[in-house]
C-alpha cells in the first residue's frame, strides 16, 4: 500500500468485544501520513500473551503494507487465525489495502470429499461468531456449514467472509466435510472469491430458483480455482427455497456435475407460499416429495430442512423419521444436541438391517446357483428389491452400525429356491 496517499481512509472497525464476548477481538485501524504504528492492547491475558499478540498484529499489518497507523485490540480471547482475519478486515474498513491478504498457517492438503458422502447431518454455525468454531468437530456431525447467509448482519458480511477464509485454513473439524453457505446471488460470488482458495469440500447456494443460478456458481469456482491452481473437486448444494424453485428443482439439480444434493430451506418457501410453517409439514410435503423425486431423477442426494424448535427433541425424532420415510438422507442441525438425534433418525432399524442382509445373501446364493428370480420366506426376491437392500446395508455401514452378529444371524438365511412361477415379485 502507498500509506502516503491516505485519500478515502477513514478509522476502520471490526470484531467485538465486552463481558459477553469470547474468543473474539475487536480491533480499529485509524491510519495516519507517518510516525509507524502506534499499537495499544487491552487483554485480561496481556500480562501472559501481550506481546506474542502484538507481535502477530505487527505481522498481520506488515503484510498488509500497513506502515503508519494507529491501531487499538481489545482481545477477548481470541486465536491467531481470528485476531488476522479481525485486524486485515479493520484494515479494509479504512479504507487501506483492499488487494491484499494476511493469510494464517494452512493446515495442510485436505483429503477431498466423495461425491456421494454420508451427509446425515450438517451443523450450522454464524460465520461471524468464532467461538463456534474451535470445538465444533468434536459434535460428531457429518458436516460443518460456516455460514455466511442467514447468520450473518448485512454489515458484517465483508468481515465474515475473511473470518470464514481464515478458519477453513486453521481450524481441523476433524472428520466432517467442510461446507459454506454463501449469499444469495450475486453477493455470493465475492463469497467465492475468498473461501475457494481454501479448499471448501461443498458450497450451498441459497435462494436457487433457477438452473443458471447454479451454472453461474459453478463458473466462478472454476475460474479461482484456475487462478489459485485448486485441484480438488468442490461440490454444490443448491438450497430451494420458493415456489418457483421447487417447480425447477430436476433442473437446478442437472444443471452442473458438480452438484452433489439438492435441499430445501422451509422458513423462506412457506413465506413464499403465504402460509404457517407448522411441525406436521402438511403445508410442504408437496415440495419435499418434488425434491426428493427430482434429487434421485437426477442422481444427487436429497437432503431435507432443519428443524427450528431446539427443544423440541421428541418433534425432531418424529420429523427425522418421517423424512427418511419420504427418501431423504439427512438435515441442517441449528444446534449440537440436535446431532445425535438425527443420526439416530436415519439410520435402519436393527430388523430392517437384517431383512436387507438376509434378501443380499439369498441373491447371491442364488446367481451362484444360476437363478434369476428366487424366494424367501413367502415373498419372492427380484432385482429392485434386492438394489434396496443393498443400498440400505451399503448406508447402515457408513453409519458403522451393521454388527458382526447381525451377518451372522443373516447367513442363517435358507437355501435360496426357484420362485414358484410368473414375474416379479416385490419391486
Amino acid at each position: 500500500m502507498a500509506t502516503a496517499n491516505l485519500q478515502g481512509a477513514r478509522t476502520g472497525e471490526a470484531g467485538s468485544w465486552g463481558k459477553d464476548v469470547r474468543s473474539d477481538a475487536h480491533v480499529a485501524v485509524e491510519p495516519r501520513e507517518s510516525g509507524g504504528l502506534d499499537l495499544r492492547l487491552e487483554s485480561r491475558v496481556k500480562p501472559y500473551y501481550g506481546e506474542h499478540i502484538l507481535a502477530q498484529a505487527r505481522e498481520v499489518l506488515g503484510a498488509l503494507n500497513v506502515q503508519h497507523a494507529r491501531v487499538t485490540i481489545h482481545d477477548e480471547g481470541a486465536l491467531p487465525f481470528v485476531l488476522a482475519a479481525r485486524i486485515e478486515a479493520a484494515v479494509r474498513r479504512a479504507g487501506l489495502s483492499a488487494a491484499l491478504r494476511a493469510l494464517p498457517g494452512a493446515l495442510g492438503k485436505l483429503t477431498g470429499s466423495p461425491r456421494d458422502r454420508l451427509r446425515r447431518s450438517r451443523l450450522y454455525l454464524p460465520g461471524s461468531e468464532p467461538k463456534y468454531f474451535i470445538n465444533a468437530g468434536l459434535h460428531g456431525a457429518d458436516a460443518i456449514i460456516l455460514d455466511l447467509e442467514d447468520s450473518v448482519h448485512p454489515a458484517e458480511k465483508d468481515a465474515a467472509r475473511i473470518l470464514v477464509r481464515n478458519t477453513l485454513r486453521a481450524v481441523d473439524f476433524g472428520g466432517a466435510e467442510r461446507m459454506v453457505r454463501i449469499n444469495q446471488l450475486p453477493l455470493g460470488l465475492a463469497d467465492l472469491d475468498e473461501v475457494v482458495p481454501e479448499e471448501p469440500d461443498l458450497i450451498l447456494i441459497p435462494k436457487t430458483e433457477r438452473a443458471e443460478q447454479v451454472a453461474e456458481v459453478d463458473r466462478q469456482i472454476a475460474a479461482v480455482k484456475s487462478r489459485h491452481a485448486v485441484r480438488r473437486e468442490i461440490w454444490l448444494m443448491p438450497i430451494v427455497e420458493s415456489a418457483l424453485g421447487v417447480e425447477n428443482a430436476m433442473a437446478i439439480a442437472t444443471a452442473s456435475p458438480n452438484v452433489a444434493a439438492l435441499t430445501i430451506g422451509l422458513e423462506d418457501y412457506t413465506a413464499d407460499l403465504g402460509v404457517a410453517k407448522t411441525q406436521e409439514g402438511r403445508e410442504s410435503l408437496f415440495a419435499r416429495m418434488r425434491l426428493v423425486n427430482a434429487a434421485r431423477a437426477a442422481g444427487v442426494q436429497a437432503s431435507d430442512s432443519v428443524y427450528g424448535d431446539v427443544a423440541d427433541m421428541d418433534g425432531l425424532r418424529r420429523w427425522g423419521a418421517e423424512s427418511r420415510a419420504l427418501g431423504f438422507e439427512g438435515m441442517g442441525c441449528i444446534h449440537p444436541a440436535q446431532i445425535a438425534v438425527v443420526h439416530e433418525a436415519y439410520a435402519p432399524s436393527e430388523s430392517e438391517i437384517l431383512k436387507a442382509l438376509k434378501i443380499v445373501a439369498a441373491f447371491e446364493e442364488a446367481r451362484q446357483r444360476g437363478l434369476g428370480v428366487v424366494s424367501l420366506g413367502s415373498k419372492m426376491v427380484d432385482p429392485p428389491v434386492v438394489q434396496r437392500a443393498l443400498k440400505l446395508v451399503e448406508r447402515a455401514e457408513r453409519m458403522g452400525i451393521v454388527t458382526g452378529e447381525l451377518r451372522e444371524r443373516a447367513r442363517a438365511v435358507p437355501a435360496a429356491r426357484p420362485a414358484a412361477s410368473g414375474g416379479g415379485g416385490e419391486g
